[in-house]
């Protein structure tokens, strides 16, 4: 297909590749929330918790075939790389299995997706390129429901009979997981605002600036008080996280 030129936002190699990487992204979500689904399949989860999982995951395939357009529309022509050994979840056979579903609930939802809306709605704000827009606006719309399964399944999980002893991993591992995200989303090294161009915004991107502001905001918004209610204490590792 040939690239749509847009005189006034020209798309950059960096829009490029943000919007393949997103498409790849999107299809280890779907896999990853594919397996997960088992996992509660052989829990014996609630049905409707089931349901969730297998509509999230058609949600990121969806996101996938519109990334895809995007990236196409942006002049792409290269497939995305997957690397088949991330796009599955790895079992801890010395655990129970509620151990590792607890690991994913607050890692890939709790966390990276509850994370995603403010990321996304930034995202959304400066992004004017009509396919581009599309994408962004659908992918935001779900992120929201993404993010409460993950809330909703922790919650559950924790009234299970092992309940007691999932709320002390999550305790013990929860600085590790948000140093992982913050490190993910605001990395120690990486390029400078400015790179970011009024036409990579009109495209989808964002600075890295911009990336800190919705990891602190989640941190601030969602972390630490979603966490309290399920009486878990997140504070030592908000400032871990500062």
């Amino acid at each position: 297909m040939t690239a749509r030129l847009h005189a006034d936002a020209p798309p950059s190699d960096a829009v490029r590749r943000e919007w393949l990487r997103r498409v790849e992204a999107e299809y280890r979500s779907a896999a990853i929330t594919q397996h997960l689904t088992l996992w509660l399949m052989q829990l014996g989860a609630s049905p409707d918790l089931i349901a969730a999982g297998m509509r999230i995951a058609a949600d990121e395939l969806v996101h996938a075939r519109m990334s895809h357009r995007v990236y196409v529309a942006a002049g792409g022509c290269s497939p995305p790389a997957l690397a088949r050994e991330s796009l599955e979840l790895t079992r801890r056979a010395d655990e129970p299995l509620e151990h590792d579903v607890t690991r994913v609930a607050v890692d890939v939802f709790c966390l990276g997706e509850t994370v995603a809306v403010p990321l996304f709605k930034e995202l959304r704000a400066g992004c004017s390129v009509g396919v581009a827009r599309r994408a962004l606006d659908r992918i935001l719309r779900d992120e929201v429901r993404h993010r409460d399964f993950g809330w909703v399944l922790l919650e559950w999980l924790l009234a299970t009979p092992l309940g007691q002893a999932l709320r002390a991993l999550v305790v013990r591992e929860l600085p590790a997981w948000l140093s992982r995200v913050h490190a993910s989303y605001v990395p120690a090294t990486t390029f400078a605002d400015a790179r970011i161009t009024a036409a990579d915004r009109a495209w989808g991107l964002m600075p890295p600036s911009l990336y800190r502001a919705a990891v602190d905001k989640a941190s601030t918004r969602d972390w630490t008080p979603r966490f309290a209610k399920l009486g878990i204490d997140a504070s030592p590792v908000r400032s871990r996280s500062g």
